[in-house]
């Protein structure tokens, strides 16, 4: 029988008929299911604006995964580790920035204990003012941004 109604349809598919409701045993019914073939296949468009906190160098991998997949602009605090082993922070700080150049992306600090980091799509805006906190947590860190 469903070889029978595939062959119908095939044929009046073919023969560039419209389909009737005669074609269409009643056991089928009305009830179908819509796929919206458009969203299916589309990447994530959104974008997400995350906050990372690092307390180790362990902590960088979070951030660097979320930056690979392109579709994230990390906020990193660096206040922990700061604090706690100013060597860890100088390798976490490379570790980004090495990132950060193999996306395309930009990185930059503000503020003493903030650093953003974005993908090739994003740019920082640095103002002169900008600039100065930047200095300064680079002094800081002991690594150029």
């Amino acid at each position: 029988m469903v070889r029978k109604f595939l062959s119908g349809l095939k044929d009046k598919i073919v023969r560039g008929m419209t389909i009737d409701d005669e074609a269409f045993p009643a056991e089928y019914g009305e009830d179908y299911l819509e796929i919206d073939t458009e969203q299916a296949g589309k990447p994530r468009s959104k974008i997400l604006i995350k906050p990372f906190v690092i307390k180790e160098f362990e902590d960088v991998k979070p951030a660097l995964d979320s930056l690979r997949e392109g579709y994230t602009i990390a906020l990193v605090n660096i206040r922990p580790i700061k604090d706690k082993d100013i060597i860890e922070l100088k390798r976490s700080v490379n570790k980004l920035k090495k990132t950060c150049d193999a996306i395309g992306g930009d990185i930059a600090g503000f503020g003493e204990d903030w650093i953003v980091v974005t993908p090739s799509f994003a740019q920082v805006h640095r103002t002169a003012l900008s600039k100065d906190v930047a200095k300064e947590a680079v002094k800081e860190a002991g690594e150029e941004l």
